[in-house]
């Protein structure tokens, strides 16, 4: 899922909430001169503080089928070999920085795809002018404030300050958005403006640099239908977990690159639902986000796919947490036919 630096969504939407249980002082946000920000590894910090929970989160990871790459080969009988590669939507060089192996095979493609074709601000500003009720409640029946308490409403008030519009506009946004704002650390932030890309807009760079033009197996629009088709309860019990560790945005980040570098990536929902539970808050808060985020998108990211997959030579980057599991696209391409094998 991807959106400009400010609302900019946490590794496919899903870091948006991803939190931890452990009342630690959060770091300060700072970057060094290779453009890295810094922060605890929060899985590995459980692993200390509470190894059951940790053993727990890890069997479940374990237990996802295809989370051992991030990087697939995509093939069929009579059509010419494809890719499929997950990202992670941060600019962090630890990720964002294209192997040999991925630099190669975008030089051979004949067509390159991310979630988003288009990924400028004006795209997206002119998707949220269009679809603004997605975003905000519009017709004033509704406020933001009356589903907080005061202190979660104060944090509301200063994280929207931070990301650059009036405090006051708190009150209009929809859960989901606010939850967006809360996904990216400062330090991220400072990164995006200052001129650094994401994985993703690596992808397109690299392809461009070949003359191809990039296309996209979703629009703007279709990103924003489903962050707000997400049942409005459960987005106010994901906001209100982000809210309670709103100081530790780096460490979240954190935990997610080295869920990313160490190929773990099955070990995020689990984490993120088994942290969750020990604010108060149950699994079932996050169901509506994963069938109309992950399940039912995938299918469609399937379908979308299919066209360049037939003609094979396609190179397809979509959002990491999309690819593991039962109703992940490894699996989803495998039920179409394909042979889908690990790279790296």
């Amino acid at each position: 899922m991807i959106l400009p630096p400010n609302i900019r969504p946490f590794a496919c939407v899903f870091g948006a909430t991803l939190v931890a249980t452990l009342l630690l002082a959060s770091r300060p946000a700072v970057a060094t001169e290779a453009g890295r920000c810094h922060g605890i590894d929060m899985l590995a910090e459980l692993q200390t503080t509470s190894p059951e929970l940790y053993k727990k989160v890890m069997e479940e990871s374990k237990a996802l089928p295809n989370t051992e790459a991030v990087f697939w080969k995509v093939e069929k009988p009579g059509v010419e070999p494809s890719y499929l590669f997950g990202t992670m939507h941060l600019s962090d060089p630890r990720i964002s920085e294209l192997s040999q192996k991925a630099k190669d095979a975008i030089a051979k493609s004949k067509s390159v795809t991310l979630e988003v074709a288009d990924l400028s601000d004006k795209a997206v500003g002119d998707a949220m002018a269009k679809d603004r009720n997605l975003i905000v409640y519009a017709d004033g029946s509704k406020s933001l404030k009356t589903q907080l308490s005061d202190d979660e409403y104060k944090k509301v008030e200063k994280v929207v300050s931070k990301s650059g519009m009036p405090a006051e506009f708190a009150s209009v946004l929809k859960p989901w958005l606010v939850s967006m704002l809360l996904a990216t650390s400062d330090c991220e932030r400072r990164q995006l403006a200052s001129g650094a890309k994401v994985l993703d807009l690596r992808v397109a760079a690299e392809a461009q640099k070949d003359g191809m033009t990039v296309g996209g197996l979703e629009t703007v629009e279709d990103q924003l239908a489903a962050l707000a088709a997400v049942p409005e309860d459960q987005q106010v019990a994901m906001l209100k977990v982000g809210l309670k560790y709103i100081d530790r945005a780096d460490d979240m980040m954190e935990t997610l690159v080295q869920m990313y570098v160490k190929r773990q990536i099955g070990a995020a929902m689990p984490f993120q639902l088994a942290l969750a539970a020990e604010t108060g808050v149950p699994a079932s808060a996050f169901d509506g986000f994963k069938k109309t985020l992950l399940v039912d998108r995938n299918v469609k990211m399937r379908d979308a796919a299919a066209p360049m997959l037939e003609k094979g030579n396609a190179f397809i980057a979509v959002g990491a947490l999309h690819l593991p599991g039962e109703t992940g696209l490894v699996a989803l391409l495998r039920d179409r036919g394909y042979t889908v094998t690990p790279v790296e």
